[in-house]
């Protein structure tokens, strides 16, 4: 490891939903290899549930890292593994499509890497600021990217759901991914699109401000529940801490005590 390490703190949450009967979303916590991952399986497919967890394991198996670039090549490796094993359980079934969604979160002394696949989302609190690090793999994503249309009207198109990239569906998998410096104090989401869909970037942000990660997943959970949940909710809250800054800590019991010393001493001196 570098000269300055992270410490790091995580929470996932999983939720079906009020419509959906069965949760077709994964996720997976390995902060001491530093790799979290929400995983969607393509709803109106079949076999979701299948896919997202065959994801899942697949990350599972990545190895304890040396670097950021072999985290990220491990990574990518076992993606592109579950992806061929997908494309042939795919035909194994007789079925068109078995795919997920993907996004990833990898760590590795001040840097971090998004690696993603279709329109599972990773977002970053820095400074009071959320930012979306990922770009959806989606229509309407390439739509207001070329500017056709707006986000508002984006909303309202036909087929506004449907994505351009996830695992299982081609031969050869096509994964994006962006590297960024770590700061003390950066909240990361990881997210399926049950949650932003449910829930304003502003709901987002306020939540993500709590200072527990549980709690934060719990809220953001129930927020999505509270406005319809109308798909699978999965929430991965991530915080990075420097292990290394000496922070100061105010004990009041201690500030009581040091107050009384200086009263007796002034009396002495009075007398």
């Amino acid at each position: 490891m570098g000269e300055q390490t992270f410490h790091w703190t995580s929470t996932s949450r999983t939720h079906v939903g009020r419509v959906r009967e069965l949760n077709e979303d994964a996720c997976l916590e390995m902060g001491d290899r530093g790799l979290w991952a929400v995983a969607d399986g393509m709803g109106g497919h079949a076999a979701g549930d299948v896919a997202s967890r065959m994801v899942i394991d697949a990350l599972r198996n990545v190895r304890h890292p040396d670097s950021l670039s072999d985290l990220l090549n491990d990574a990518r490796h076992s993606l592109q593994k579950v992806n061929h094993q997908l494309t042939e359980e795919a035909n194994r079934r007789h079925q068109q499509i078995i795919g997920s969604t993907v996004a990833v979160l990898l760590v590795f002394d001040l840097h971090c890497v998004c690696l993603w696949a279709g329109d599972s989302r990773v977002y970053r609190v820095r400074d009071g600021q959320l930012q979306q690090l990922t770009r959806d793999h989606s229509q309407v994503e390439e739509l207001v990217s070329r500017g056709v249309v707006s986000k508002e009207e984006a909303r309202k198109l036909p087929g506004a759901n449907a994505i351009t990239r996830a695992i299982g569906v081609m031969d050869k998998l096509e994964l994006d991914s962006e590297i960024h410096s770590i700061r003390e104090g950066d909240r990361y989401l990881l997210c399926s699109d049950g949650l932003y869909n449910e829930v304003s970037s502003q709901d987002i942000r306020r939540i993500l401000a709590l200072e527990n990660c549980q709690e934060s997943a719990d809220r953001l959970i129930q927020s999505a529940l509270e406005h319809g949940a109308r798909d699978n909710v999965t929430v991965v809250v991530v915080r990075a801490e420097d292990s290394q800054i000496t922070k100061t800590v105010f004990n009041p019991s201690a500030s009581r005590l040091n107050q009384s010393d200086t009263d007796d001493d002034d009396k002495t001196k009075i007398n």
